[in-house]
Order: C-alpha cells, then structure tokens, then sequence
C-alpha cells in the first residue's frame, strides 16, 4: 500500500509538472490528510498555524535534536559564526526553536534565542519582495509576462526594452551581475539612472545569471504599482497577518541589543550592526528589493509554514494555493530557478534528500531557508557568518549537514536521494 501511494503521488507531479500547474493536493499529498486524521483539533480550513510538538509525533526521530545541537555547536566551536538560530518543523508542528552561542564573538555578548534578529540579506529577495508580487499578480494589477519597460517608462531603452518580469524573477534578464554602482549612486534616483544606463552583458531570456538588480527592479516595479514603498507595503500586506513583529527594514536603535552584527568594514567606520549589510540596499536607503530586512527565526517560521499551508496561516489567506505552488515550482530545463525562489541543485545548501519539489534561498550574511512540500517540512537556519569578515565560507557545510540530519531523521516515509550526484568511476 505504502509503495502503490507512492508512486501514485510521484505520478501526480510528474503529470502537473507537465502540464505547468501543481496544485495544493498534490503539493501537500496524502500525508497532510494523515496528518489531520491523526490531529484532529488541526486548522485544516484556514491553515495550520504553528504549534510545538516532539519529533517523534510527526513521524520524526527524536534523536534529530540533539544530532543538530551537535552540529551546530561544532560549527560554533570552528568559527563558522558566533551563533545561529534554527526553527524546524513538519505537518505544522515545531519540533525545534533554538538559539545556538552568541550574536557577538565580543566577550559579553548575549546569547542568541528564538527571537534574535538577524540580517537576512538575499532572503529579502523571496520574503519581501517576491511575496509582494505574488499578492499583485492576485490583484490583477502585476503581470509577469509584460516587459520592465510597460511599468518603468525610463526602461524603455533598446537593449533593456525586451526585459519582462519573469526574466527578473528567474535571473535571465542578461544584466550584468553584482557591479558595484553603490560606489558612485546615492540614493533611490541615481541608482535607478545608473541601472538604467548600464549595458547588459547578454541577450535578455538567453541565460540564467544571478544578479541583485533583478530584485531591485522588482522593488521599483512593486512601488510603482502600490503608490506605497516595499517596506510599508509588505508590513501591511505580509507581516502584520502574520504577526511577525521581528521582521522590519531598518530597525530603530532599540532593537539594536537583540540584533546580531554583522561584517567589519573600515570605510562605514568599524562593524555594521543593527544597519543593513548589503552595500546595494545601503545605498537606497536600507529598504531595498534584494535585501535590507531583518528577522528572527520565530518569524520565518510563521512565514514558511503559510507557504506549506497553500497560502494560508491561522485564520488569515494570503495568497492561493495555486499561486504558491506555481511560483516555488523550478521554471527552466536549464536553471534551479523558480519566480524568486530557488530549487535544489548539485552541492546547493538544500543538501541530499530535499525533494526536487522543494524550494527556498540563502542570504549572503548566513541566513537560509528550505522547505519540502513532499515530506511537509521546513528548516530556518539563520546565522551571521560574515561576522567579522565575508572571507569565511564554512556555513556553506553547516547548512549542508543540516538539512541532511533533518531529512534523515524522517521515519515514516522513504528516504530519498534527490541531488544529482555524478557516480564515482
């Protein structure tokens, strides 16, 4: 029975795949339905809002916790970074919220717990700005089809004037990736002049590159649209029905004890703390389409679990089930990408075993988020790396080990290895 259901739910996603629609019954499959027999004081109407509950009455080993205490402290004890905080969860229930060493390497630095905040950088990049697009595209009001230039007329220039929306959101728009314009553009209207001059590197469409000012259009686009900026528009659109009262751009000097700081730079007069790190949304204000949000992990994991619910927290919808399904699905034959969210790929921060329907991001500062629709769970590891150089790259493991431990630790359904691994000769 356990085999026939299945290959029964790997049949259904191949076929939505197919056809470019995956709906809420196949994303959340049989096990969400078990999930509430079993629960039944469960919100199954209006989604399921986040409750604690040990790993074991989720279908989940109860040795996963002390196994990512282990991990995690001897990252800590290797530099990785001063501290992390991780938030886990399956079928709508925590099994982990932690703070892990502290915000500082400073003697004296508070320890980090559930709600430390930390700078998210590129995770703004699908928690703001892709969230925002999502709700107007809802509305009717955001097509993802027109070109850049049909909602920013000072786009419309020869090489940019092919450039739509779902270029921007699958990184394939040919704009030249990370130029650091913030060096010579201060403010919202000369980088936006700059944006618009710079040349592209490639025919818009033709491939997938990374880059920042993707998001940052999004942002402008967005703006544009609302009448109203992307802080003021996801604070009443995202995060207040969500009730994440951590997550905000430029956060006031009184959050400042509860922020973890960031790299060390000579040139902004010593370490950035409580300010956003990325230099681009420096530039423009500290609000910005790419990052500049800041959160903590209790937030998040409000935030993920809407996704994984379809679209919906508690008593609140934010967005369709189709519609998150079909914006977290991979959108190339040749790119992880999906519209803002990334999928897994060969040695990518998902690990081994999130499933190819899986989607999430990472931050440049040490922050990451993945979440598994298959097996109904999803981790938030946030750290600050950077702290006190960008130099050091050993989270990239960490979240690797993560994510395997959790995977891993899944009892009642088939452990399976989804990355592509090339066999050994």
């Amino acid at each position: 029975m356990l085999v026939s259901g299945l290959t029964n739910l790997v049949s259904m996603i191949r076929f939505a795949r197919f056809v470019g629609l995956i709906t809420l019954a196949i994303t959340l499959g049989p096990s969400r339905m078990a999930a509430q027999a079993a629960a039944p004081n469960a919100v199954a109407s209006s989604g399921l809002a986040l409750t604690r509950a040990k790993p074991s009455a989720v279908g989940m080993s109860n040795k996963v916790v002390p196994r990512l205490d282990s991990v995690i402290e001897a990252a800590i004890a290797d530099h990785a970074t001063p501290g992390a905080t991780l938030a886990v969860a399956r079928r709508g229930k925590l099994v982990l919220l932690r703070g892990y060493g502290h915000t500082d390497w400073a003697k004296g630095a508070p320890r980090t717990t559930d709600s430390t905040m930390y700078d998210l950088a590129s995770l703004t990049k699908v928690v703001a700005t892709t969230t925002a697009a999502m709700i107007l595209e809802e509305e009717g009001k955001l097509d993802i089809e027109r070109t850049v230039a049909s909602y920013l007329p000072e786009y419309d220039v020869p090489d940019k004037r092919a450039i739509t929306l779902r270029m921007l959101l699958t990184h394939a728009s040919g704009i030249r990736s990370n130029f650091p314009l913030w060096k010579e553009a201060k403010g919202r209207e000369q980088y936006f002049a700059g944006m618009v001059t710079f040349p592209l590197v490639r025919e818009p469409g033709s491939a997938v590159e990374y880059t920042d000012w993707n998001m940052v259009l999004m942002q402008f686009i967005i703006e544009r649209i609302t009448g109203q900026t992307l802080d003021q528009f996801v604070q009443s659109h995202v995060f207040e029905p969500l009730g994440m009262r951590d997550t905000r751009y430029n956060p006031p000097e009184a959050l400042k004890p509860r922020i973890a700081p960031t790299e060390t730079e000579d040139f902004r007069g010593g370490q950035v703390w409580g300010v956003v790190h990325d230099e681009t949304a420096w530039a423009l204000g500290g609000v910005s389409g790419n990052a500049g949000l800041f959160s903590s992990a209790r937030d998040l994991a409000a935030f993920v679990q809407m996704l994984l619910n379809g679209g919906s927290y508690g008593s609140r919808r934010l967005l369709k089930p189709t519609t998150v399904a079909r914006w977290t699905a991979r959108q190339r034959v040749d790119a992880s990408r999906a519209l803002g969210w990334d999928t897994p790929s060969p040695q990518s921060s998902a690990g081994r075993f999130f499933s190819a329907r899986s989607f999430g991001h990472t931050g440049f500062t040490g922050t990451s988020i993945w979440s598994d629709p298959e097996r109904e769970l999803f981790v938030v590891l946030l750290t600050n790396r950077v702290n006190p150089t960008r130099d050091n790259q050993k989270v990239g493991p960490l979240r690797r080990a993560v994510a395997d431990i959790i995977q891993q630790s899944v009892l009642d359904s088939p452990l399976r290895q989804w990355e592509d691994v090339p066999a050994r000769p």
